[in-house]
């Protein structure tokens, strides 16, 4: 019945801040940008190695979604990673900071946190 998760839609309040993060710091590339002037908004499409993932928007004056403490809703956006050092260096060369590694209790994979530039957790968990 379902095939895959086709993408993830994602509301920012600084569009020019969101788009550099995701394209110039995760290296996601641009499908298209499409501004609709009947909405003063901005409609970025993001791919991650030739897949369409993001769904990135701007909206006038978009309201608050509390993150922490955990809220209700999408809890966060995960990357499968090859190495967590090479992205945690990688990040720290743009001042984004992650929190400590951790081991996940179940798996036993590494991982780390960051967030986008609305406070939106991002995680990196290794292969």
């Amino acid at each position: 019945m379902i095939n895959s998760i086709h993408h993830i839609a994602i509301i920012c309040s600084d569009y020019e801040a969101s788009k550099k993060f995701y394209i110039d710091i995760l290296g996601l590339k641009v499908i298209n940008e499409t501004y609709r002037a009947e909405r003063q908004s901005y409609k970025l499409d993001l791919s991650l190695n030739g897949h369409y993932v993001i769904e990135l928007f701007s909206f006038p004056n978009p309201p608050q979604r509390p993150s922490r403490p955990e809220a209700v809703g999408l809890r966060h956006l995960a990357f499968s990673v090859e190495n967590l050092e090479t992205v945690i260096h990688h990040l720290a060369q743009f001042g984004v900071i992650t929190e400590p590694i951790r081991i996940d209790e179940i798996t036993n994979k590494r991982f780390t946190f960051t967030a986008d530039p609305d406070d939106l957790p991002i995680e990196f968990y290794e292969k």
